[in-house]
């Protein structure tokens, strides 16, 4: 079986890496229990955990077994990483049930059958530690100087770093520790802005217990203008289909850039390398097809084939008559509100089209918006019952390639 060092490098998951070379030996001579964390911050993942998460599947199809670690404990401080301002705090219920939220999606990509993953809370141990206790044994292996000089917490001290969050490295450190001691886990993996806390993690073992352990960050998910991807005019690209629906989830790796298609398939698909690279390859209109190959087999692992073959049913439909369109976006409108007209760009806001009225407007000004295949060039226009058709539908477009259909009830 293939060195899974060299899965992810070849597709390009690794940033960085505490010792390369150990860790490729110790994945190839050995079964490796490895662990990444993940903050229930909200109630669902998002595609920046996408990347992790293939990452954790590609260890596991080689043999190693996951762990999946629920901040429950962490996340009631709250990670101060790349941030210029404190999290807002949750309370134990919120973040309880977020951490449920998460676990049905990790079900998706890994396999918890038989212990062949993991899937802990940190809070199972966190919130049961004594304070004196945890100073004496764990704070004592803590520079506050080397601390300070981490990067995780460079921003915050500009803004002001809080005692509460200048913890979280000793508590996520903890985590690798106690992971160590009770499940042999020697390898921590996360995002790069996590460098800091998981060699701090690797050190606290080898200065406790006199063990090896490593670490491993990941490449940010970023377009090939550098902007981080999985944001939308709607905010996140969620992974839970009701905050964001398998359609426009498909849609969102349809549209891709085409530099970014390659980057996609590698990091976020299983397809084999040689086939990533005839897709890859593809020119002109041809690279569409790879757009397409890249939006069905990421919608079909997150939402299911199903799903994925009726978003990409409905994306076909908006080019041609006459075939379903059911898995549109839409939004329910009582009739009444039609009566006397909406204007347009309510409507584009009511929608979720457009995040104000003055963004609509400029898109209307621009010849952004559609009705049907009509453009809509007046900012005042109002729409009224007999715009819509017999089935009491009306399809809005925003660009090229975002459509909302608009439904009277």
């Amino acid at each position: 079986m293939e060195n899974a060092y060299d899965i992810l490098k070849e597709r390009g998951f690794i940033e960085q890496a505490t010792h390369e070379e150990e860790i490729r030996e110790l994945l190839e001579r050995e079964k490796v229990v490895f662990y990444v964390g993940f903050d229930p911050t909200a109630d669902s993942l998002h595609v920046g955990h996408l990347l992790p998460m293939m990452a954790m599947a590609h260890m596991q199809r080689a043999g190693h077994t996951p762990i999946a670690l629920l901040g429950g404990g962490t996340a009631m401080v709250g990670d101060p990483s790349g941030r210029t301002d404190m999290r807002k705090m949750l309370t134990r219920e919120q973040i309880d049930y977020n951490a449920s939220r998460f676990k049905e999606q990790f079900k998706r990509l890994l396999d918890f059958s038989d212990n062949k993953a993991y899937m802990l809370n940190n809070a199972d141990w966190l919130l049961e530690l004594k304070y004196i206790d945890f100073l004496r044994e764990i704070g004592s292996h803590f520079s506050v100087n080397r601390m300070l000089a981490a990067e995780c917490y460079k921003q915050r001290l500009e803004s002001g770093l809080t005692f509460l969050e200048f913890n979280y490295m000793v508590m996520q450190s903890y985590d690798f520790l106690y992971l160590y001691r009770n499940y042999g886990c020697k390898l921590q993996m996360g995002g790069n802005d996590q460098w800091s806390n998981i060699i701090s993690g690797a050190d606290l073992i080898r200065r406790v217990e006199g063990g090896s352990a490593y670490g491993m960050t990941f490449t940010l998910l970023t377009t090939s203008e550098g902007i981080k991807m999985g944001k939308t005019q709607a905010g996140a690209l969620w992974l839970d289909p009701e905050k964001v629906s398998p359609y426009d989830f498909y849609q969102y790796w349809r549209n891709v850039d085409d530099r970014d298609v390659e980057k996609c398939l590698k990091l976020l698909t299983f397809l084999p390398m040689e086939e990533i690279k005839r897709l890859s390859s593809l020119e002109g209109a041809e690279i569409n097809k790879a757009k397409e190959v890249l939006a069905f087999e990421i919608t079909s692992m997150i939402h299911g084939k199903e799903e994925a073959e009726k978003a990409q049913e409905a994306a076909r439909a908006l080019f041609k008559d006459g075939t379903d369109t059911s898995a549109v976006p839409y939004t329910e409108i009582d009739s009444q509100k039609f009566a006397e007209g909406m204007d347009i760009t309510e409507l584009l806001l009511l929608t979720g089209l457009v995040s104000s009225k003055s963004e609509g407007r400029r898109l209307i000004q621009q010849g952004g918006i559609y009705i049907g295949e009509s453009r809509v060039d007046d900012i005042g226009l109002k729409i009224t019952m007999k715009d819509f058709d017999s089935d009491k539908t009306l399809l809005l477009r925003k660009g090229k390639k975002v459509y909302h259909m608009v439904k009277l009830i």
